[in-house]
């Protein structure tokens, strides 16, 4: 008896319960936390709405094919990200372990963010919120000296939350608040994570979509604000020049190939869930034109509240200086305004010049306050939390922030767990008797025991060397070798027939032009650039140090030796694993007298490789 063709063997590997799962999913790696503190920043400092134009350009020819091509891989091969690669050519081997390495890396460190957001989350329930006030010094005759200094919102960020060290070689303490949130953050990864994707793919409806519903809030709350158009239009308000500036474009650059998460493994992993006949090249469109508009609908709520904050401090400013006139002039109250205070100021400033200037009047410009960029955990947990404070309700715009920034974050470590999980369970390594729950259980276990060095006073400058090393340069690396494995080791023509069979139609020109030329091209360039940069300059980091003599501004300091050996090590670990597993399977066909040659002989298509699955034997 003939079994049906269209009968699939089951091959024992879980699948997604629909579409929409698998897109959420893909949608909830790619949009993070960089979406709405990373991309509305780099608006801000590269000409408002200019820098949108390097950047979609940077998302046709480099964010779009890298991600289409790594859909289709997993797809294709229906392997993590270490046998995919190992499949293609096990010279290539490396570039999957490199990818399980950054996702490594990186997990340590951004799930410890997630910890900061709920230090915060919790904080947020106390009537005042504990990040608008001072608290009073040790005699209780004052207020603490530091907080007075700089503002009870950095004092509750540097001192009552990360306990911060003067310099990166105080390691300080371990902060047991700190260590309690990061077990919590763990174990609801691990809850998540359990299974793979059979449970994160149920969380992701939360974690994907919540985001979306609090920045809509956000918005509709941000654009009733005073201060919210002149926030607007700051933001996008175009200055051409800036484009002849080589900075703008390396920045457009790398922001859209990190915010796409490319070469995590994530991805791979995720679409190896597929369906071998399953339309990638459509998902990676809509996944990288999602990822895009989110950074752009972030962007609007986010410089709607900035743009509240800077008019806010404007008005402070202008009303502290208002009373130091009315009582230096004794001048009847009210008859100074914030409408007519340039007319006064001008007219005192001709009559009685000399007084006016004994006032020592600050200068109040609204420019200067929307000048005030920045972008990370800055504008987070010090700029968003200050403009809060000032909304009515502060409350509970406080627990809605907070909650969305976990959400965005929580997504986004589904996917870095996944770039290790699944690679794990596929490996020979890893015995195929050990059940996914224990696996997993020992990944987050031992990612917490690691992590928790980021819980010290020094962890904060611990994390930005992480993020500035482990998760940068060895991303550029291992997607060059992604795009040179595909376009020249297993080659375009073979690709696209693969293609042909799991979409239905060949690749067409564009995406063998990107894939040949231009995206290699661009990330060589891209990566040259960085290095370029980064070599220039003495790697260093900013420094809160109450006895610095400018306190409150960070002091700048340069990495100690052993620190920047550790910068170098963190970004070339992952990528020697490349040239190394090619170097020993080289030897290993060598050694049995075989040709070494780039590509191994017994080359498939990716319709022989499924044909097992796909057509099984008749009986």
């Amino acid at each position: 008896m003939d079994v049906p063709p269209e009968v699939p063997k089951e091959d024992g590997r879980p699948k997604w319960d629909n579409k929409f799962q698998y897109i959420l999913s893909c949608i909830g790696f790619a949009v993070g936390l960089g979406n709405v503190w990373r991309f509305p920043y780099l608006c801000q400092i590269h000409g408002g709405g200019t820098f949108l134009i390097p950047y979609f350009i940077a998302l046709i020819f480099e964010g779009i094919p890298l991600l289409h091509l790594e859909l289709a891989l997993g797809q294709c091969l229906r392997k993590g990200s270490i046998n995919a690669w190992h499949t293609i050519s096990p010279y290539l081997g490396g570039v999957g372990v490199a990818s399980l390495m950054v996702s490594i890396l990186v997990s340590l460190y951004y799930n410890t963010i997630l910890t900061w957001v709920m230090w915060y989350f919790i904080n947020s329930f106390q009537e005042p919120l504990p990040w608008s006030i001072c608290p009073l010094n040790e005699n209780r005759t004052g207020l603490n000296e530091e907080c007075y200094e700089s503002t009870a919102v950095n004092y509750f960020w540097y001192r009552k939350t990360l306990n911060i060290t003067p310099d990166v070689t105080d390691s300080g303490t371990l902060q047991w608040w700190l260590i309690l949130c990061l077990a919590a953050c763990w174990a609801i990864v691990y809850l998540c994570t359990i299974r793979g994707i059979e449970t994160t793919g149920k969380a992701i409806y939360v974690t994907a979509i919540f985001p979306y519903l609090v920045l809509t809030i956000f918005l509709i709350h941000g654009l009733s604000l005073p201060g919210a158009t002149e926030g607007l239009v700051y933001l996008f308000t175009p200055n051409l020049n800036i484009l002849q500036n080589p900075r703008v474009w390396l920045d457009a650059a790398t922001q859209i190939f990190f915010s796409l998460s490319l070469a995590f493994g994530g991805l791979i992993a995720f679409s190896s869930y597929n369906p071998s006949k399953n339309d990638c090249e459509k998902d990676a469109v809509t996944v990288a034109i999602v990822n895009s508009i989110t950074s752009l609908y972030a962007s609007i709520p986010v410089f709607s509240v900035l743009g509240f904050k800077a008019l806010t401090g404007y008005w402070d400013c202008l009303d502290r200086n208002i009373i130091s006139v009315i009582n230096e002039y004794d001048l009847p109250e009210q008859s100074i305004t914030r409408q007519n205070y340039t007319d006064w100021i001008t007219f005192l400033n001709s009559s009685k010049p000399e007084k006016l200037a004994g006032l020592k009047l600050k200068s109040c410009d609204l420019q200067e306050f929307l000048d005030q960029s920045v972008s990370g955990s800055g504008l987070a947990f010090i700029v968003f939390t200050q403009a809060i404070i000032l909304m009515p309700g502060s409350q509970a715009w406080a627990i809605l922030f907070f909650v969305m920034l976990f959400s965005l974050g929580l997504s986004s470590m589904f996917g870095n767990i996944e770039g290790v999980f699944t690679p794990l369970l596929e490996v020979k390594v890893i015995s195929k008797s050990i059940p996914k729950e224990l696996l997993s259980g020992i990944i987050c276990l031992a990612s917490f025991l690691f992590a928790l060095c980021f819980t010290l006073g020094s962890g904060s400058y611990w994390i930005d060397i992480f993020d500035s090393y482990a998760g940068s340069l060895p991303l550029l690396v291992i997607a060059f070798f992604e795009v040179i494995g595909v376009a020249y080791v297993y080659k375009i023509k073979r690709f696209s027939k693969d293609m042909k069979w799991m979409t239905g139609r060949k690749l067409n020109l564009y995406w063998q032009i990107t894939w040949k030329f231009i995206s290699p091209l661009l990330l060589l360039i891209v990566f040259v650039a960085f290095v370029t940069l980064q070599i220039q300059k003495k790697p260093t980091y900013a420094a809160w140090n109450p006895k610095y003599e400018h306190f409150p501004v960070k002091e700048q300091k340069v990495y100690p030796p052993w620190v920047q050996a550790i910068c170098v090590l963190l970004a070339a670990l992952p990528c020697i694993f490349i040239p190394l597993v090619a170097l020993i399977h080289l030897i290993k066909r060598m050694r049995r007298s075989k040709d070494p040659s780039l590509v191994p002989p017994e080359i498939f298509s990716c319709q022989e490789f499924n044909s097992n699955f796909s057509h099984p034997p008749q009986k």
